[in-house]
């Protein structure tokens, strides 16, 4: 009976919101939940994003004493070129990937005594565009686990706040896309519309129909070198192209995102009736 009991014992897991780039950025909660963690996994892209994993690691320097936990990386798959893809190959390359890092993080979690709490430290917020949530769910389908989510700044939250805006306006939508929906999607009955997931600044495809949207654009928000950008779309699109590449090039990642809203519209229409 002892041992039929020690096998429906769950792992615990934490995933932690931990915003973008800056200690400050974290909630209460989410300190808390540091402190309860015994070991940080965390994948490991290489050099090229050497920065993120830094980040990480000083997040848990800022809150945690030393010595009180492990902070354990994990070799990731390259995923490949996704711009350069359809939607059924994305698809399909996306859950090869996640495949490979479930497989990864399982080999990793089962050589763990069994009592120890594993933590994931989520950049931004897990409930927005970021696969850990899905990917530790693949995991408990292998091992079981008691999974508790702390949520974060996300990049969405941050560039609002850094421009000082309200993304809603009065009775009027918020649209949060990818860059590879945006072209198809956009109409201005969506609002004020967020786009995240953007490598090639599809933005710039909706001159035609919509050169006089605001961007509100930013990249590396929360860390010290931060860039913001805010203008008439057909006035930065130029400038923003070009930046993008450059700073790709210097730090070997961009992580950016970016608001469109056109004028405040009126609506005389009658309110629906539900």
């Amino acid at each position: 009976m002892k041992a039929a009991h020690q096998k429906m014992v769950k792992r615990q897991i934490k995933i932690i919101g931990i915003g973008l780039g800056s200690p400050g950025h974290l909630t209460g909660h989410a300190i808390e939940a540091l402190r309860q963690v015994d070991v940080f996994l965390v994948a490991d892209k290489g050099d090229i994003k050497k920065e993120m994993v830094a980040a990480r690691k000083a997040v848990c320097e800022a809150f945690l004493k030393p010595g009180s936990y492990r902070f354990v990386t994990i070799s990731d798959t390259d995923r490949g070129p996704d711009a350069k893809r359809g939607t059924t190959e994305y698809r399909k390359g996306v859950q090869a990937w996640r495949q490979s890092r479930v497989n990864r993080f399982v080999n990793a979690i089962k050589e763990l005594p069994p009592n120890m709490i594993v933590g994931f430290l989520a950049w931004g917020d897990p409930a927005f565009y970021d696969s850990l949530i899905g990917i530790v769910e693949e995991i408990g389908e292998i091992i079981p686990l008691d999974i508790r989510v702390i949520p974060g700044i996300s990049a969405i939250q941050a560039l609002a706040a850094e421009n000082a805006i309200c993304l809603n306006r009065v009775a009027a939508p918020i649209h949060i896309t990818t860059g590879r929906r945006l072209p198809r999607e956009w109409s201005p009955e969506l609002g004020t519309v967020v786009v995240m997931l953007d490598k090639g600044l599809a933005c710039a495809q909706l001159l035609a129909r919509a050169p006089d949207l605001e961007i509100i654009w930013g990249a590396y928000i929360g860390f010290p070198w931060q860039i913001i950008r805010r203008g008439r779309l057909a006035d930065m699109v130029q400038e923003l192209i070009p930046l993008r590449e450059r700073l790709r090039q210097e730090h070997g990642w961009v992580m950016d995102t970016y608001i469109l809203r056109g004028p405040e519209m009126t609506d005389d229409a009658p309110p629906l009736e539900i």
